[in-house]
């Protein structure tokens, strides 16, 4: 027992976390945000937003209105004088010719890692009581879904430590606010990211790491955000996250409680709700919400492939979303059955079954041997075949026949040099088409053919992307965000900001893919030293 009558050592770390702001910078600053961001002080809009305030933030704003008029006024003058940029401390690390890809990646966690200290006043950034990984580049918090992939890695690197600590940081996310943030940002606080704290706590528990009863409560915490005011709902109605489709079945959609521009891609949405010739909130709104489904952006979402003012992505019932809220189903109904509380464990097996049944009914398409996301408003499939369609298969969802049908359309539509490809779309130049290809995918590719037999599907893919990442690693001595699943190494592009190093989920997955497969040439790859992983 300690002097605040805390023993549990957990319990004092989170006592001892400083209260966040509970405004976001657009809150804060107003006018004044808006003309930092609308002005392009800062190449980068999301720069602003994690700068911290030198004075108190009322101080700030009333400086401005008194100066802001005054001839000769120098706007970025100003914010310098005001705020201090968020700075990561210089690591100084270097790849070294002589670690391989294995070594690389162990040596790039600490990097990555982010311990808790005091905390920036105003601030936008959420404190958190325990250590975490950032993605890396750009991205210096945690990020929801990020941190799954890479706790795959950190496994693997005998990092296991950060495992408890960053979900203890999510349980403590869920306990304080409700849900998962997209990332610990105030500005992140109006939407999650695909829920994936239920295969966080399956790993856990695979690995003996704590008890996955000891998350329970957050799971259906979780999940209670997710299904608000479905039970009021009445067929062809909508709130927030949920849509009771003309059947009377519910299924879940992504979603942002604010219908402004993102606070850190201000002026980008400005330009492209502009561009929509439809009411500016419902763009906002829209681009919100596929900022949610963390795959921003993509022709998944949009109308019109070209144009990404056509985007409509609430209007949309995302295959992977759905599949991920079955698990989450399941998991519950296993927990409480084991513990004792079989009313519980029958009322989520009923929801688990229904969403099945709602799933065959709305997003399986026996025509395309594939499962589609599904437009709740023009009532009918989504045309356009994505990696999210082996979702089902990750999460155990789909019959055996379901699984052999979209094992086939992957090896037929969706297979690349580089590995799973992420659309059949590279027309409207967002990053998450083709040609390009993202870890978290391979990974939940892989695992779904895995658990329905489809091995060799499965290890081709993991194959042709550990070739990808061996080769780009071999010539620029790093590991990026995401991927061109072609030969010759190229930098992937596409979407509203510059190709990201670092790169957490690419960390995890390809540590993970090459302890599993000893043998491949992309274990023999060194920085700088080209030629092992150069053909695909």
């Amino acid at each position: 027992m300690n002097g605040n009558g805390l023993s549990d050592p957990f319990e004092q770390r989170i006592a001892a976390v400083s209260p966040a702001d509970p405004l976001t910078p657009a809150d804060r600053y107003q006018e004044l945000f808006v003309e930092v961001q609308m002005n392009r002080v800062f190449a980068d809009s999301k720069t602003f937003v994690d700068c911290a305030p030198r004075l108190h933030p009322e101080r700030i704003l009333a400086a401005y209105r008194a100066r802001c008029r005054q001839p000769g006024f120098d706007l970025t003058a100003f914010v310098t004088e005001h705020f201090s940029l968020f700075v990561i401390p210089p690591s100084h690390f270097v790849a070294d010719p002589n670690c391989g890809l294995e070594q690389h990646i162990d040596r790039l966690w600490p990097v990555l890692t982010r311990r808790p200290i005091e905390h920036p006043g105003r601030s936008s950034l959420l404190p958190l009581p325990h250590d975490y990984v950032v993605p890396g580049g750009r991205f210096v918090e945690q990020y929801y879904w990020d941190a799954y992939f890479i706790m795959l890695g950190l496994d693997q690197s005998g990092q296991r430590h950060l495992l408890r600590s960053m979900a203890d940081n999510f349980a403590y996310l869920i306990d304080t606010y409700g849900h998962v943030p997209n990332g610990n940002r105030t500005y992140y606080l109006s939407r999650s990211q695909p829920p994936v704290f239920a295969l966080m706590v399956e790993l856990f528990e695979e690995k003996t790491i704590c008890r996955a009863h000891d998350y329970l409560p957050q799971l259906r915490k979780e999940y209670a955000f997710w299904m608000d005011g479905a039970d009021c709902l009445r067929p062809g109605d909508s709130h927030r996250r949920c849509v009771r489709l003309a059947g009377g079945e519910v299924l879940n959609r992504y979603w942002d409680d604010r219908d402004t521009p993102r606070e850190e891609s201000y002026l980008e949405d400005v330009l492209t709700a502009r561009d929509s010739g439809r009411p500016v909130h419902e763009v906002y709104r829209d681009l919100r919400a596929g900022a949610e489904s963390g795959w921003d952006y993509s022709s998944r979402w949009l109308g019109d492939h070209r144009r990404l003012s056509s985007i409509r992505t609430t209007a949309i019932l995302p295959v992977d979303l759905n599949g991920l809220l079955y698990r989450l189903e399941r998991l519950i109904a296993r927990l409480s059955e084991r513990h004792g509380d079989t009313a519980c464990a029958e009322d989520y097996r009923r929801r688990a079954e229904a969403r099945r049944a709602a799933v065959d009914r709305y997003l399986w398409s026996e025509s395309a041997g594939a499962y589609l996301d599904y437009d709740w408003q023009l009532e009918r499939p989504r045309p356009d075949l994505t990696a999210a369609m082996l979702a089902p298969l990750f999460v155990h969802l789909a019959s055996p026949e379901q699984a052999r049908r979209v094992a086939d359309t992957v090896r037929r539509r969706l297979l690349a040099p580089g590995g799973l490809s992420t659309t059949e779309i590279d027309v409207c130049g967002q990053q998450w088409d083709r040609p390009n290809g993202w870890a978290p995918l391979q990974w939940i590719g892989i695992r779904g053919l895995e658990r329905y037999g489809e091995v060799e599907l499965a290890a081709e893919i993991a194959r042709r992307w550990l070739r990808v990442v061996g080769e780009l690693f071999e010539r620029d001595n790093k590991l990026v965000e995401k991927y061109v699943l072609r030969p010759n190494a190229e930098h992937a592009g596409g979407g509203e900001y510059p190709l990201q190093d670092g790169f957490g989920w690419t960390n995890g997955v390809t540590r993970k893919l090459l302890q599993e497969d000893p043998l491949h040439e992309a274990n023999r790859c060194r920085s700088g030293q080209p030629g092992v992983c150069c053909v695909i």
